[in-house]
């Protein structure tokens, strides 16, 4: 709260190569990176880290070929990166789009707060929420980018740590890597856990050979290219991750906290993937059957289940210590996304909307004020929403469709970068159509069970299409004008 006196200070400025790394793979490291790649690890093994891997890819992709240029343009938000190519009304929209992007991860990060306290620390669901929305909201407004640069800076090193010690005592409960490998094939299934199945009238979790865990493309080709293409446009218009990089001291401290953040990132779904594999492990040799109501494990209920002793069908559990180190460690990953989720949210209508189209001789000190307004604003919109919705698994599956409409806003970036005859009203229109088609996608597939053209096709796919086809048609259709108000 002391080095944020200035509206510059809290959205970032003069920022270091710690600093921006930390800010940034908050972004990239959240709930999914925990509890959702230790649900894939469960069901697929390794190639669920494919998610961080990706992730890492994207940064990387941004370092290499357009952190400099960003860098350079001298805006603190993505949308105002899109108004030198488009002009003012394509930052308009793209900056609600974004801002809905930003929200809806928002939401899911509180989802995965609310849950672990329900399902861990048996805690209901909403004081949770509550408790955790009043945490990052107060020192995200007391000190915005450098509060989420110094809190995230503890998060590495917790998210790291817990999880690293998780796997270690995690193979030494399963008896070594060997006996991992052997209790994850399919033909070694302890009678206990065979019973516990037959009981329930229902299959278990889907085996598969033991191999097939160690194997980088066993979730599916489609899956992994549908991350990668997602992460490597979307690293370039997430303005959480982006946020700390414009505000960087100068073009070759973005570059380098671009790199070292995605090698920070890309790792970190190994360890959460391995601790799901142990806990399949666990299940298949019977040590580990049951979640704390008493119902068969899931994917989803391998983390937690793993991780609290209590909810173990033998007594042989890992460690209270070590599962509260892993508890801290997902904590970590999911406030550290959270806060400056809210805080880029908070940036783009100040920046975007409110200083740039409604207030353009807004004060530094007015400018301030709307910042952290807005930003309480939008941390309580996520908790809302997050209690809101959290029994609509249906909704929430639309909220990971945002990931598509990011990604698919960085090809309208690109051709508004390398095409001459992109317009912003063709700009304009082909962003709110690419939301539509993206949200369109994922509800057909909710309702349906299958992608309208094909289940390889995913909502990326379309999304990403989209874009471009109409891109390209609009610009056509709405051509640029000259200064003289003629047709480019």
């Amino acid at each position: 709260m002391r080095r944020t006196k200035t509206s510059d200070s809290f959205h970032g400025a003069a920022m270091g190569v710690f600093a921006i790394v930390a800010a940034s793979a908050g972004e990239w490291l959240g709930g999914t990176a925990t509890t959702g790649v230790s649900e894939y690890g469960f069901n697929y093994g390794l190639s669920g880290a494919w998610y961080t891997i990706a992730n890492g890819i994207g940064v990387f992709f941004l370092a290499m070929l357009f952190a400099k240029l960003y860098r350079s343009l001298n805006s603190v938000t993505v949308p105002g990166i899109i108004e030198k190519f488009f002009g003012v009304k394509a930052r308009t929209v793209s900056s609600i789009l974004l801002v809905i992007v930003m929200l809806a991860v928002g939401l899911s990060q509180m989802v995965a707060a609310g849950k672990l306290g329900e399902n861990l620390l048996g805690l209901s669901f909403t004081p949770v929420v509550l408790v955790f929305a009043v945490l990052f909201i107060v020192y995200t407004l007391a000190g915005g980018m450098n509060a989420v640069a110094s809190t995230n800076k503890m998060h590495i090193f917790a998210m790291y740590g817990g999880v690293i010690i998780g796997v270690i005592f995690a193979l030494v409960k399963v008896g070594g890597f060997g006996e991992l490998m052997k209790w994850l094939d399919k033909d070694n299934i302890s009678a206990a856990t065979e019973a516990a199945i037959a009981a329930t009238g229902k299959a278990g979790p889907q085996q598969q050979e033991a191999g097939g865990y160690l194997g980088m493309l066993t979730i599916g080709f489609s899956r992994v290219s549908s991350w990668v293409i997602a992460s490597l446009l979307g690293a370039c218009t997430a303005q959480a991750g982006i946020q700390p990089v414009l505000a960087a001291k100068d073009v070759s401290t973005a570059k380098k906290a671009c790199i070292i953040t995605a090698l920070v990132t890309a790792p970190f779904g190994i360890f959460t993937a391995l601790l799901g594999m142990a806990a399949k492990a666990m299940f298949n040799k019977g040590e580990m059957l049951y979640n704390a109501d008493n119902v068969l494990i899931t994917g989803k209920d391998a983390l937690p289940t793993l991780m609290t002793g209590t909810y173990l069908h033998s007594n042989t559990l890992i460690s209270g210590v070590v599962g509260g180190l892993v508890l801290a460690a997902i904590l970590a990953a999911i406030i550290s996304t959270v806060s400056p989720i809210i805080l880029s949210a908070g940036t783009m209508v100040t920046k975007d909307l409110y200083q740039r189209v409604l207030k353009p001789d807004a004060s530094d000190k007015q400018v301030l004020f709307v910042s952290r307004v807005v930003t309480a604003v939008s941390g309580v919109i996520c908790a809302v929403a997050a209690i809101a919705l959290v029994d609509l698994s249906a909704v929430l599956d639309i909220v990971y469709a945002a990931y598509s409409l990011r990604g698919a806003i960085f090809v309208v970036v690109l051709l508004g970068i390398y095409w001459k005859k992109a317009s912003e009203k063709g700009a304009c229109w082909s962003m709110v159509l690419t939301g539509v088609v993206a949200v369109f996608w994922k509800v057909y597939d909710i309702v349906a069970g299958h992608y309208p053209i094909s289940d390889g096709i995913t909502e990326t796919y379309a999304a990403v299409a989209v874009a471009l086809v109409a891109t390209l048609v609009f610009s056509f259709v709405f051509p640029k004008k000259t200064p003289l108000g003629k047709a480019a």
